[in-house]
């Protein structure tokens, strides 16, 4: 693949169908913008790898449903490792890019540096929520932690919840080029079944970890057929196809699945972007009193916020902030 190809590939989730069955997916080559989601923290590197994860299933989930706004991740434990949380907003026109962010919250005294980075989430939930903006009420899915990797848990999600039999095959980690510094690098391929499945299925028939539902589950006859032969021929994928940077995603669908007849469609870009903005600061603060302002008050006469996601600060004035500030409207009215 010539450089022109990988720069086109990079930062992208290409769509498409297997014409042969009734599965959908995404191809995912995350690059630059993975770069820039782990440069905004120190993380240890157990920490990094659980956000690049969870990063990469968010832009192939995001890209699978037609948002309005945003789609986030929310994947919380009882072990060192707390909470990793991601947004993707859908692009605003045609042509646009998605934007993904994410960040992670753990205890460092407790992390332990050479254990597997889904170990130290412990027991918890995987949540997806989706929110299409002002006049919606937002939707959230949750189910437990299962499966032994945050990808498992994606897949155990759709089928527990969505009823969707979802596979994904993911890589990631520091790659180095001759000659250049070593960069973040993230592929992935997602795979889903749109069957004619019953919506509620018996819990005597799961057959997944933990005793909840599996993807092969609510398939039979021939759907069964068509998922496990796709499958089968996505087990047969190598680290470095997933990766890139020298296999197009179009060269990687027809090494794996030329017998399923694989259609693409438009690949949509993907940047790192983030909402926060004083303005949304102050109106996170016109809840509060003045009393409350004054608590949250620096002993410098300033109140500071900091963004999670991109590291943004702000120092704003107390005197300007909540609903007794002078000209502030009331949130209760």
């Amino acid at each position: 693949m010539t450089l022109g190809q990988k720069i086109a590939w990079d930062d992208t989730v290409l769509p498409f169908q297997l014409d042969r069955s009734d599965i959908r997916g995404r191809v995912a080559r995350l690059d630059g913008v993975l770069d820039q989601v782990l440069m905004q923290h120190s993380y240890p590197p157990a920490v990094e790898a659980a956000v690049a994860e969870a990063a990469l299933l968010t832009a192939l989930i995001g890209q699978t449903i037609d948002l309005r706004w945003k789609l986030s991740l929310q994947i919380r434990g009882d072990g060192p490792l707390r909470l990793i949380a991601t947004d993707y907003y859908g692009p605003t026109k045609e042509g646009a890019p998605a934007r993904i962010r994410a960040y992670a919250s753990y205890d460092d005294e407790k992390l332990r540096p050479d254990a597997p980075h889904f170990e130290q989430i412990g027991k918890g939930y995987f949540a997806i929520l989706i929110d299409q903006g002002k006049g919606s009420k937002p939707y959230q899915g949750i189910t437990p932690l299962a499966g032994g990797s945050l990808a498992a848990c994606a897949g155990t999600y759709f089928a527990q919840s969505e009823q969707l039999p979802t596979r994904f095959a993911l890589t990631y980690g520091r790659s180095q080029e001759p000659g250049q510094d070593a960069t973040w690098r993230a592929g992935g391929v997602m795979l889903q079944h749109m069957p004619k499945a019953s919506p509620l299925m018996a819990k005597d028939d799961a057959t997944g970890d933990a005793g909840l539902l599996d993807g092969a589950d609510l398939l039979d006859g021939e759907e069964g057929e068509n998922w496990t032969r796709a499958n089968v021929l996505l087990d047969t994928v190598e680290e470095m196809e997933l990766i890139g940077p020298s296999v197009a995603p179009t060269d990687l669908l027809v090494r794996l699945f030329h017998e399923e007849r694989p259609i693409v469609y438009d690949a949509t870009p993907v940047t790192f972007g983030c909402t926060c903005s004083e303005e949304k600061v102050r109106q996170s603060m016109s809840i509060y009193s003045a009393k409350d302002i004054g608590h949250m008050t620096t002993d410098e006469g300033t109140l500071t916020a900091d963004c999670q996601f991109c590291g943004a600060h702000y120092v704003l004035d107390p005197a300007t902030l909540g609903f007794e500030a002078e000209g502030a409207d009331d949130p209760l009215k």
